[in-house]
């Protein structure tokens, strides 16, 4: 599929495509006249790298975790450098983090509707 086509199906824009394509981060074919030819294999690689970055793994760590995210699940993890594993670590706990805040968040405004809810009544 083209770049328009492969946008629309994997949610991210055109630019974002080409940008993954510059940071090497996925290989579209090509057609005969040049046009980038996205695969459905290329798209779901598309939506993981999207999930990565937002859940604010850096490119060139994410550049490194895909070809571990696609290898067989028997894989050696062992391949897998320690402070590499010390930076994922560190994104996974900052994850947490924003996790367990924005859920303190939630209950506070539950909180807030609750007491809102009452007084109303």
């Amino acid at each position: 599929m083209r770049i328009s086509e492969a946008s629309r199906a994997s949610g991210v824009s055109a630019r974002s495509l080409r940008y993954y394509e510059d940071e090497g981060l996925i290989v579209p074919g090509r057609c005969g006249n040049g046009y980038r030819d996205y695969c459905r294999s290329t798209i779901d690689r598309v939506r993981a790298i999207r999930s990565l970055l937002e859940s604010g793994l850096p490119v060139r760590l994410i550049r490194d975790v895909l070809p571990r995210l696609a290898a067989e699940p028997d894989a050696d993890a062992g391949a897998v450098g320690a402070e590499f594993l010390r930076e994922v670590r560190r994104y996974r706990d900052r994850l947490a983090a924003r996790i367990a805040s924005l859920s303190d968040q939630q209950a506070a405004l539950d909180s807030y509707l609750r007491d809102v809810g009452r007084a109303g009544r």
